[in-house]
């Protein structure tokens, strides 16, 4: 019998995600593979996503390879954004990774963190 697969990818990168991922890349001083996804127990709501840059490959992570970029997925995070996709957005106030969630119940007003 072959193994069970998931069917639904960890997650989805808009376009300007995936732009995005490859500026911060290409302006590392250090050699990265791409970026790791997890998801810190803080915040008003619970939970909030955690972006950073990923130098290895470790245990148990998925990964994701979207049109040339790389995304790790932390295994203990998987469970919270499976489904998700994650855009990148600029305005006059602010800029960054912004995730739209199918798992999440509820949202801090500021929208910094989540709960499921």
């Amino acid at each position: 019998m072959d193994d069970m697969q998931t069917t639904e990818t960890a997650i989805t990168l808009t376009p300007a995600a995936v732009g995005r991922v490859k500026a911060l890349i290409a302006r590392s001083d250090k050699s990265v593979l791409g970026i790791r996804v997890g998801v810190t127990t803080t915040g008003c709501s619970g939970h909030m996503y955690q972006v950073e840059y990923a130098e290895d490959e470790r245990p148990m992570e998925d990964v994701v390879e979207q049109d040339g970029v790389r995304v790790f997925i932390d295994p203990l995070a998987l469970m919270f954004i499976v489904g998700s996709t994650m855009d990148y957005v600029e305005s006059k106030i602010n800029s960054g990774f912004v995730f739209d969630n199918p798992n999440t119940t509820g949202q801090c007003g500021c929208g910094e963190s989540f709960s499921v």
